[in-house]
């Protein structure tokens, strides 16, 4: 597959976060880009405004004189610009066969992980544009810091969000691979955890041999994997909390006035290094602190001054609904983040209740697809306790069909061991009930990886008119 600046490169469902940010790395570079999509995204917007052309709907005419059809994995076999494509004999590809082209002669950092992720690539993008190095990136969600989810930039680095749905990260050939976590998900993909292990021990042989795997200590599944890839002779660095002995350590963690955490950071190889004073994170959470101890990590390992990174580390902001503070009105804060496995919104939790203490804390769960909600509602039913009031959301079903016994979020929340559990019939009656009970001194996070962020702009939107007419 050649890449070629005088066809046009068409692609199908270009307003998702992966297929988006393709478009603009291969806009930015000079190709002739088009795509189609069942609505018009944001991120499509945002590409229709740069000079994408956007197609709302999937038709064969939206083929015409492409010469490479790029397509998600959710877009099947059976629709018609595919059909179409095929038949004409243009070549479609899936994002994995394709993004080792896009990257080719760069130096790839690719960041994996069940949780963490989008704000570690994030992390990484930003530090290296701050250091002035210009990297390539794609992120899995719009960098506050940035303002975009994807970059062609011209220096050596390439920084990506290796996806393992549909085991899309196979396709990459990192020179650096991260991984921040190895939990089951995505059930209607992998079955068993067994199956979710074995794709990222596959990631781990996609390494260049003179590559390296930094993994997260303190994460059992993480480790599990370094242990492993060490034994098949892959150079590997751990980081970490909580563990003693590993390559980097972060110590002395305390809630800093921003609401994040300060901490200091040691390095034990024999070219280490320490920063003291503290990095102080804006972002909250400890779970951020590991983020962006693998993101410093990285930087030590590309030779670059880890107090410089620090600072630049210090002035990250964020990424779109990853604790993304929507605004506050009246004293009611308003929070959207992308947490939809038990583990993570554990963790999301924790870091409102630590950036907001003694505050009322309303947790408005969606369900992200019937299978991840019925194989972890055991751990689901346990996972808001930090939360004081808690309002469940239709199952948001994405690619899935609804399930012939019906299972819905009914069940789920009768199965959650929480003393005040609510639950919304659709997301207009979800807001409705919010803007009847918020009060002064609330904080609202919304919990989605689905389309309830429309809940949080809802009320957001009531409240400042309930404002501005009591004004």
């Amino acid at each position: 597959m050649v890449l070629d600046k005088a066809g046009i490169i068409h692609l199908i469902g270009i307003g998702g976060t992966g297929l988006s940010a393709i478009a603009r790395v291969l806009l930015e570079r000079g190709y002739q880009v088009t795509g189609s999509d069942r609505l018009l995204s944001p991120l499509a917007e945002s590409l229709q405004r740069d000079g994408v052309t956007v197609n709302i709907g999937h038709r064969a005419e939206n083929v015409r004189g492409a010469s490479l059809i790029v397509r998600s994995s959710a877009v099947p076999d059976d629709n018609i610009e595919v059909q179409t494509a095929r038949s004409a004999g243009i070549p479609v590809v899936k994002r994995d066969a394709f993004l080792g082209q896009l990257m080719a002669e760069q130096q790839v950092i690719a960041v994996a992980g069940t949780h963490g992720k989008t704000t570690t690539t994030a992390m990484i993008a930003w530090i290296l544009t701050v250091m002035n190095q210009d990297p390539s990136f794609i992120v899995g969600g719009v960098s506050m810091n940035l303002g975009v989810n994807a970059h062609a930039g011209t220096g050596l680095a390439f920084v990506i969000e290796a996806d393992e749905y549909d085991r899309m990260f196979l396709g990459l050939q990192p020179y650096i691979a991260v991984v921040t976590s190895v939990e089951h998900d995505h059930p209607d993909y992998y079955p068993t955890s067994v199956e979710f292990f074995q794709a990222f021990a596959a990631f781990t042989q996609c390494i260049q041999p003179q590559g390296l795997l930094l993994g997260c200590g303190d994460e059992p599944g993480a480790t599990r994997l370094i242990d492993e890839a060490r034994t098949g002779g892959i150079r590997t660095l751990t980081y970490g909390i909580e563990t003693s002995g590993l390559a980097y350590q972060a110590e002395n963690l305390t809630v800093n006035t921003l609401g994040g955490y300060t901490f200091d950071v040691r390095c034990n190889l024999p070219y280490g290094f320490e920063l003291r004073p503290a990095v102080q994170l804006q972002v909250p959470g400890r779970h951020n602190v590991l983020n962006g101890l693998a993101a410093l990590a990285v930087v030590h390992q590309l030779n670059l001054s880890p107090s410089q990174a620090g600072k630049a580390l210090e002035a990250y902001r964020g990424a779109g609904r990853r604790f993304d503070i929507r605004g506050e009105v009246d004293g009611v804060v308003v929070i959207d983040d992308y947490a939809h496995h038990p583990t993570e919104i554990r963790a999301t939790l924790a870091a409102a209740r630590a950036r907001y203490p003694g505050r009322r804390l309303w947790g408005v769960w969606q369900p992200h697809t019937y299978s991840r909600t019925r194989t972890f509602l055991a751990e689901f039913a346990v996972a808001f306790e930090q939360a004081d009031q808690l309002l469940i959301t239709p199952i948001y079903p994405a690619r899935e069909a609804i399930p012939a016994d019906g299972f819905s979020s009914q069940q789920v929340a009768a199965a959650i061991s929480h003393p005040n559990v609510h639950l919304a019939a659709d997301l207009a009656q979800a807001t409705s009930f919010l803007l009847g009970q918020l009060i002064r001194g609330d904080v609202l996070l919304v919990m989605s990886a689905g389309d309830a962020d429309q809940v949080s702009t809802q009320v957001l939107t009531e409240l400042r008119e309930r404002s501005y007419s009591n004004g």
